[in-house]
């Protein structure tokens, strides 16, 4: 007897790295199988400018790909010399000029076993000022960071009442409190496949105490793969796991958790409207 396949509701990776050499083989099989799993659009993040044009590449060849500019806090050029106001000028000069730009990072800051405490704190202001600049949201990264990273966003926003950071804590692993912090900031909050382990348990209250209105999801892949697909690559088509997972959380219909997540992704990243389109 034939099974029918469970429904399929459309979804957004708000955070994905597939210009990553994980990929390079069969990245239009990576594609087939997110379409299929019902993802109709993705963020890219940016790890550094430089990798800016692969980027590109990617969002030309798969319409549904949206960009983001920025440099990651442990990225090797801060670690190596400091953060360096040119990096900045590149970042705002693509952030001007390319049309496909939905947010600038990922930025933020990173304190597990960093040196370069400063230099983060100094790349990840100067880029809140660009997205503020440009009108665009940020992606933010915080590890081990979350005072500082509260501190830097409450400054700028005491700084610009008028225009205060908008934004989403992605891979968020944090306490309930430090949630809260960001709530109350206005971020969103972007749960990855962390939410779907076992022993995730303070993250797990975290997933039921985010509003609706504020909650994203995302894969960060390659890394960090869902349940059930944990210590494999990580690829787009797995944001589906961190849903269902969500959506059990939360005691909600998955139906309802996708059309949630996928309003509020296309609310922040203002991303048109786009269909789930049947696979050629």
């Amino acid at each position: 007897m034939k099974t029918s396949s469970p429904p399929v509701y459309p979804l957004i990776d708000t955070h994905v790295h597939i210009n990553f050499p994980e990929f390079e083989p069969d990245l239009g099989h990576i594609r087939a199988q997110w379409r299929a799993a019902g993802v109709v659009d993705l963020v890219h993040s940016c790890v550094t400018p430089e990798e800016f044009p692969r980027l590109k590449q990617i969002a030309a060849q798969f319409p549904e790909v949206h960009l983001a500019v920025g440099m990651h806090p442990l990225d090797s050029q801060t670690n190596a010399s400091g953060w360096d106001c040119r990096v900045a000028q590149q970042i705002a000069a693509i952030a001007q000029s390319e049309s496909n730009i939905v947010a600038i990072g990922e930025t933020g800051l990173d304190f597990y076993k960093a040196e370069n405490r400063d230099s983060q704190i100094a790349a990840f202001r100067a880029q809140l000022l660009i997205a503020h600049q440009q009108n665009l949201p940020v992606i933010i990264h915080s590890r081990d960071a979350a005072v500082a990273t509260r501190e830097v966003i409450a400054h700028f926003n005491h700084e610009h009442p008028h225009r205060p950071v908008r934004g989403v804590m992605h891979c968020w692993s944090g306490t309930m409190e430090e949630t809260q912090w960001f709530l109350d900031l206005g971020l969103y909050v972007s749960f990855s496949g962390i939410v779907t382990f076992k022993n995730a348990h303070v993250l797990h209250g975290v997933a039921r105490m985010v509003p609706g209105d504020r909650l994203l999801v995302e894969t960060d892949c390659p890394f960090l793969a869902p349940v059930p697909r944990r210590g494999k690559r990580n690829e787009p088509a797995y944001v589906r796991y961190v849903a269902e997972k969500l959506a059990e959380l939360r005691h909600e219909p998955l139906e309802d958790l996708a059309r949630t997540t996928t309003a509020n992704a296309r609310k922040l990243f203002q991303l048109p409207q786009t269909p789930l389109m049947p696979l050629p």
